[in-house]
């Protein structure tokens, strides 16, 4: 065979992605795209603020990737990369369950720090959004942990991982999420963010970024609701203009609706309905701590920044 073709496996702690491309035999054009899907894992449900994978996420994860493993053998991959983040970092069955992963599927899962994490997720923006020389705030709402890059095309200026994704803020702060957020709960979640995110609070003060780019999940989310409707992995444009005048306007709706018309709104992920909820007051709160305005979202993050830099 003499294709060259690349699988590429994010895992997330609410999502986990697939990604394969065929790489052309002169080297110099552009990888195609044969595949892009995503499962909602929830690996992160009923355990991790506890430090454990709940058995039925665990059931899950190893579902999902026999499912991934099919779509790579029917594509003749030659190459498979898989990378889990937060939610296996930090539990204590997370190496077991990367063990009966190899074990089931053949598949190497490798784990990676949350450094590593925010490192690739600017490549694969990179890919997405032309940054250009001034500096920008990029954003990635993991289930797990948040990561946050100032940096511009050439360089990062500073990059911090913080255990705080949306599952984590779910249980902590929204822990009936039947209803509506109270006010006290929103209070407490920008009192608790205020104390955990003072050293990207220093960064802000010290680089100025000019933009907030927000990458995947809850970002493709806003700009689904945005355009009121919701898109395919497939359908989605590298970068999509999320207007403050939108963001504003789903974050109210967000915190007014209970559980039922979230999930009915035009353009939501019933399985985000209620993590949108935690991430929406977390963009709020970074959003109050500089004067942007200018909000983009990267449909790139993980594992094209981990196909860049193959190549």
């Amino acid at each position: 065979m003499s294709h060259r073709r690349l699988a590429l496996i994010d895992m997330g702690t609410n999502t986990f992605h697939l990604l394969i491309v065929e790489l052309s035999a002169d080297g110099r054009t552009a990888p195609r795209p044969l595949l892009r899907t995503k499962v909602g894992v929830r690996l992160g449900e009923g355990g991790i603020s506890a430090g454990r994978i709940a058995e039925p996420a665990y059931e899950r994860a190893l579902h999902a990737l026999l499912g991934f493993r099919e779509e790579i053998e029917l594509h003749q991959v030659t190459d498979v990369r898989a990378t889990a983040t937060s939610a296996m970092r930090v539990t204590e069955n997370g190496p077991e369950l990367v063990k009966d992963i190899f074990e089931q599927t053949g598949i190497q899962v490798e784990v990676i720090g949350g450094d590593r994490e925010a490192e690739l997720i600017c490549a694969g923006v990179r890919q997405a959004v032309p940054l250009g020389p001034e500096r920008h705030l990029i954003m990635d709402i993991g289930g797990g942990s948040v990561e946050f890059i100032l940096a511009n095309d050439s360089t990062i200026f500073w990059k911090r991982s913080f255990e705080i994704g949306a599952q984590r803020l779910l249980d902590r702060f929204f822990p009936e999420p039947s209803g509506i957020m109270p006010a006290e709960a929103i209070v407490a979640e920008q009192q608790y963010l205020a104390e955990t995110l003072a050293p990207l609070t220093a960064a802000l003060a010290e680089f100025s970024p000019t933009s907030l780019i927000g990458a995947s999940g809850s970002f493709d989310s806003l700009a689904d609701m945005q355009l009121g409707q919701l898109r395919t992995e497939a359908e989605l444009p590298p970068s999509t203009e999320l207007t403050l005048s939108s963001f504003r306007h789903s974050y109210a709706q967000l915190l007014t609706l209970n559980h039922e018309q979230r999930q009915a709104l035009p353009g939501i992920l019933p399985m985000r309905a209620d993590m949108l909820v935690v991430a929406a007051v977390l963009i709020e709160y970074v959003l109050n701590l500089t004067d942007l305005t200018r909000i983009r979202t990267s449909a790139y993050a993980l594992k094209e920044g981990l196909l860049a830099e193959m190549l």
